[in-house]
């Protein structure tokens, strides 16, 4: 065993001598010698044993007890020693750490300081004296320090924790600890035991441990051991890795998905080259942010996570009003020149990423999740899928159901695919295509808000932020089908999912250029889409 390459092991064969003595201490009683060891023992070695014995006292673990206290004092470099004694030193007072009193502090003390190995040192030992807390959180986060830096000489912490133990992940993350720390053992058997045991946890962490002990494993049996669990383990991670990159990709489809609804109404149905949508995008964005901003001013915080509910119509109205005020200011003279759209619509977009820079600064600003959104299912112990994203793409399809309905079923909808198959022969029996016309964009507009808001809850806002999906959005919309929300939905999703599975494969930047080829190739062979438009519409 190489005690040179670990430091802790030093630290454990230098404590296990007096160990046996040490098990009488009572767990609230901090001796000044324990104090004083704790603090400026000769070197680190026997300081780390010192800090080791005094946590492995029978009651060391009570919450708010004086060893936890120093050992907080000893991590903040609040700690002096002098004449054989440790004083615990805040500011111009001083305390005695043994009894909690005042205490006057010799003009020769000498501040105590720590190395890193002492710094990790004392920060394992607080985990270990955390594991009696009564707060579960408090345990588990304790327990993976243990795991993550397992130490033979609290084996016996451990063993007692484990007892006492009712939560499941504390008792699997204690396990852990347990097995890493027999891995280190000069006892190939016991060795051999803990493989068997890491085998079972099939987590990233036990992989890494294994690979590790790996590399300086000489015994052939516990080698074979350690290759078939790192065998199975990287099987059962496997799995998690795939299924993580199909969800990562229907989650980047479901924000395509929402970003091209709006623009298969506006470019699918209308024929407008609409390069302000990405603007639209990010006005929903900010409309969300003022919402936010208004609710954490005027609303009681335990209703503060209802503003989510409330932004959703506000960035959808914001975002369909500047999309009328578009198509009635300007994209109403330019019908039947897609070109011409391109371009006025472009100075739009420049327009209004600098009327927001005006108002809301070039800074991106923030916008948190509200409590029901954070955190995530574990379904792997390498696969957790965020409450955010699940709610995102639930919203997606919610609003594609949604859109699917008004165009299908309503008088609005019934208006907007008569304009768009005949405008003529619509006008003659009385539709107002005009005002049709500004329905359609605004709505739209709208989806494009709604797109905004979703993407509010995902990453930061800035004026910048829709030209990250413009691009996309019209690739979605072309791919899918003009006109065609079927086409939409399976564009967005295959786009999104397959983008995932490459970047796995060949990195971000290649997948992007692989996902843009196979775009061309495809519109070379099957112009129409996925879905071409049938009936009059496309014969026109």
């Amino acid at each position: 065993m190489n005690f040179l390459r670990k430091p802790w092991l030093l630290a454990a064969a230098a404590s296990m001598a007096g160990f046996s003595a040490l098990l009488s201490f009572p767990s609230h009683a901090l001796t000044a010698e324990q104090a004083f060891a704790m603090a400026a023992a000769e070197d680190a070695e026997q300081r780390a044993a010192a800090i080791n014995q005094a946590v492995l006292a029978p009651d060391a673990q009570s919450d708010g007890g004086k060893l936890a206290a120093y050992l907080t004092a000893l991590a903040n470099d609040e700690v002096k020693t002098a004449a054989g004694k440790a004083y615990v030193v805040s500011g111009d007072a001083a305390t005695d750490p043994t009894t909690g009193e005042a205490a006057k502090l010799p003009a020769d003390a000498e501040e105590v300081v720590n190395n890193n190995y002492m710094r990790s040192v004392i920060d394992t030992a607080q985990a270990a004296l955390a594991l009696g807390s009564s707060d579960v959180q408090a345990r588990r986060s304790a327990a993976e320090k243990l795991a993550a830096e397992p130490d033979a000489e609290r084996l016996p912490v451990i063993e007692k924790a484990l007892a006492a133990e009712k939560d499941e992940q504390v008792i699997a993350l204690l396990s852990r600890a347990k097995a890493a720390s027999l891995l280190g053992s000069d006892d190939a058997k016991q060795r051999l035991q803990a493989v068997e045991q890491l085998a079972q946890q099939k987590t990233p962490d036990t992989q890494l441990l294994l690979n590790q002990r790996l590399s300086e494993e000489s015994d052939p049996a516990v080698q074979k051991a350690i290759k078939a669990a790192l065998s199975s383990i990287g099987e059962s991670l496997a799995w998690g890795d795939r299924l993580g990159a199909i969800f990562s990709g229907i989650s980047l489809g479901s924000v395509l998905l929402l970003a091209a609804l709006g623009l298969a109404i506006t470019y699918g149905l209308m024929g407008v080259i609409n390069m302000a949508h990405g603007e639209l995008i990010m006005i929903g964005a900010y409309a969300t942010y003022v919402v936010q901003m208004l609710f954490q001013r005027f609303v009681p915080e335990a209703a503060f996570g209802w503003y989510l509910v409330v932004a959703i119509p506000i960035a959808f109205m914001a975002s369909a009003l500047v999309g009328a005020v578009l198509e009635r200011g300007v994209i109403r003279f330019l019908y039947g020149r897609p070109l011409e759209t391109l371009l006025a619509t472009f100075g739009i977009s420049l327009v209004l990423q600098q009327t927001v820079r005006t108002i809301f600064g070039a800074q991106n600003v923030g916008v948190e999740n509200p409590a029901w959104m954070s955190g995530g299912i574990t379904l792997l112990p390498n696969l957790t899928l965020p409450y955010n994203r699940i709610a995102i793409i639930v919203f997606a399809f919610a609003v594609l159901a949604g859109v699917a309905f008004m165009i299908a079923k309503t008088r609005l909808g019934l208006f907007v695919r008569g304009v768009t198959q005949n405008r003529s022969m619509a006008s003659c029996v009385g539709v107002n295509t005009a005002r049709t016309d500004t329905y359609a964009f605004a709505l739209g507009s709208g989806i494009a808000g709604l797109a905004g808001c979703a993407l509010s809850q995902i990453g930061n806002v800035g004026p910048d932020l829709g030209q990250n999906y413009i691009v996309d959005s019209f690739l979605v919309v072309v791919l899918g089908g003009v006109g065609q929300l079927a086409g939409t939905v399976y564009a967005a999703l295959g786009l999104g999912v397959l983008s995932k599975l490459l970047e796995g494969w060949t990195g971000a930047v290649l997948a992007k250029i692989a996902v843009l080829l196979f775009i061309v190739i495809f519109i070379q062979k099957r112009p129409q889409g996925i879905f071409a438009l049938k009936g009059r519409s496309a014969e026109a």
